[in-house]
């Protein structure tokens, strides 16, 4: 699968952007450098400076690709879920039962990244790392309707709907399945950050993974007919 996804170019919207970073060696070297950074001092610490010292190059040339670390945090976010759809379809492909495919959509909605080189420029177990962490800071603002109506978040939503439709497959009188999916996906990062950080508000049961299991029987209890 890794080199299948290493064929695709992922597409991010262009109103996040003002050039796009993978169209150059610098941009990619800002796309690297961020999720250096994020993963290692968090958002509230981050700036274009010192993004700029850390490749090699000045504040003002990340400014000719993004017009604030906002709108960075808004790329890589959205380039991490339409990652996320494009593992979801291939590990799909094959399984023909709606049960399975629910099954191992959880998993990967809800597990750790452990690896993956995919590609060379952005570090996806870092990303996740950051998404866990910093992504709910992308739709947090007051200018989440106006970057929504230019379809900024569609990656994720779309990541959602495809999930969605397979719970309708299994139950299709069942009326909350967007409202299911987005909070696995959102409660499973919760967890993930309790567990490596305030772990007394989760369980952590040696030998399983808890929050994987966990999301995979609440959504089948409730969206049982």
């Amino acid at each position: 699968m890794h080199n299948l996804l290493s064929n695709f170019r992922i597409q991010v919207n262009e109103h996040i952007y003002l050039k796009n970073p993978e169209s150059s060696d610098l941009g990619r070297r800002i796309l690297t450098g961020s999720i250096e950074m994020l993963d290692k001092m968090g958002f509230e610490c981050f700036t274009f400076r010192k993004l700029g010292k850390h490749i090699g190059s000045t504040e003002a040339s990340v400014y000719r690709y993004f017009e604030s670390k906002h709108k960075l945090l808004l790329y890589l976010t959205s380039w991490y879920w339409r990652w996320m759809e494009y593992q979801l379809v291939f590990s799909l492909a094959n399984i023909e039962s709606p049960y399975d495919r629910l099954k191992k959509a959880i998993l990967l909605l809800t597990e750790n990244i452990e690896e993956d080189n995919s590609y060379t420029h952005i570090d996806e177990v870092k990303l996740h790392r950051i998404v866990i962490s910093e992504s709910s800071k992308a739709y947090l603002t007051k200018e989440v309707d106006e970057e929504n109506s230019y379809g900024v978040f569609s990656s994720y939503k779309q990541l959602v709907g495809r999930v969605s439709d397979i719970i309708l497959e299994i139950n299709p009188g069942f009326k909350y399945p967007h409202m299911l999916v987005s909070t696995v996906i959102e409660g499973a990062h919760h967890q993930r950050f309790f567990a490596d950080h305030l772990p007394r508000l989760t369980d952590v049961v040696t030998g399983e993974d808890a929050i994987t299991e966990f999301y995979k029987e609440m959504v089948f209890k409730t969206i049982k007919e």
